[in-house]
């Protein structure tokens, strides 16, 4: 049996650079920053559901006590949960990002349910665009539901239109781009096997 070498391999790109031997290191260690944004994502969260949910318990609490029964009130309810769902879905988007960001550079394989799985960066985004298509819809019914019957609805309704479309158009664009490059890396891969 060969001796094998205690000194430590040199990179033949860094050699004899300033900073060679502790920048790699720096750098590969510069992922942790990301922990602040997960963290603020989570806190961000965490603060829109619980004030969320607290709106919803005052607003039925003043719907029970304060208010009498009428369908200007229930009216009035409608627009006001419409827009608390927003705010959930606010939260779910940062739960989303949080989650993403944390699979992405600390943890790639924390246990988590599969739609919530996120292996490269455009499947975070991909998460991000259906949610945000969702939060506009929402955004826009609120709308809707509010300015009861103005023209403006019209307008507003169409700009949404375009803005999901958009997105769409590019989830199904980074969809298709996603599955090109899986299937050139996997004939790469067979053509490799085959002359190995």
């Amino acid at each position: 049996m060969e001796a094998q070498d205690s000194e430590p391999s040199i990179d033949p790109l860094t050699e004899g650079q300033p900073g060679g031997r502790w920048l790699p290191r720096v750098l590969a260690r510069s992922r942790f920053f990301v922990l602040l944004a997960v963290l603020s994502a989570f806190v961000s969260a965490v603060t829109l559901y619980v004030y969320g949910s607290l709106v919803v318990l005052a607003t039925i609490w003043e719907t029970v006590t304060h208010r009498a029964i009428s369908i200007d009130g229930a009216k009035d309810l409608q627009v006001r949960f419409i827009e608390l769902t927003d705010v959930f879905l606010l939260g779910t988007v940062l739960v989303i990002v949080a989650f993403g960001l944390d699979q992405l550079f600390l943890h790639p394989g924390l246990a988590v349910p599969e739609w919530l799985r996120i292996r490269n960066l455009d499947q975070l985004t991909a998460r991000l665009i259906e949610v945000v298509g969702v939060l506009l819809g929402v955004t826009f019914l609120a709308f809707a539901v509010e300015v009861r019957g103005e023209i403006d609805v019209l307008e507003f309704g169409g700009a949404i239109a375009i803005v999901i479309a958009a997105l769409s158009l590019l989830l199904v664009v980074s969809d298709r781009l996603a599955k090109r490059h899986d299937k050139a890396g996997a004939s790469g891969e067979r053509d490799v096997a085959g002359e190995s």
